[in-house]
């Protein structure tokens, strides 16, 4: 496998990681990674894209599905922390992603909105559009809030 960094400018370790955002509503290490940017987010809505980078594709040259996930599952993440106080634990208890049409250049966006289904579990969609408007791929998923929050520093 090629990898186009030196070794000196990789963080080799597997973890654990400690991640510190800028802010409650900005974007992770992965995020970054994908170069996704934040458009909108506000009650229970975000709106992120992505640029299609030769490194994001897959065998046939089309951007990988993985990544038109990524972006979609972060979209409706971000939609959840919209609705959700500054530090709130919660995670992705399932997820499923149909793909309408293959992405061959330019930029995607993901437009997520959640609900809140009872006291601990948000529903999320997302609708994933290429740069002509079509789109090419709709997400669904359901997130739980965590029961027992930590405090701030961790314990």
């Amino acid at each position: 496998m090629k990898n186009n960094q030196s070794s000196s400018s990789m963080e080799l370790s597997t973890g654990p990681h400690h991640v510190k955002l800028d802010s409650w509503l900005s974007c992770a290490p992965f995020e970054e990674l994908l170069h996704m940017k934040i458009e909108q987010i506000s009650n229970g809505k975000a709106v992120l894209s992505m640029p299609f980078f030769h490194h994001f594709s897959q065998g046939a040259g089309l951007l990988h599905g993985g990544a038109l996930t990524g972006l979609a599952d972060t979209a409706v993440a971000m939609a959840c922390k919209s609705l959700l106080p500054p530090g709130t634990h919660f995670a992705t208890l399932s997820l499923n992603s149909t793909f309408l049409a293959a992405v061959r250049q330019g930029r995607v966006t993901a437009h997520a909105t959640v609900t809140r289904e009872g006291e601990r579990i948000l529903r999320g969609e997302a609708v994933v559009m290429d740069e002509k408007k079509r789109e090419v791929m709709r997400f669904n998923s359901l997130f739980k809030i965590a029961r027992r929050q930590k405090s701030q520093t961790g314990q």
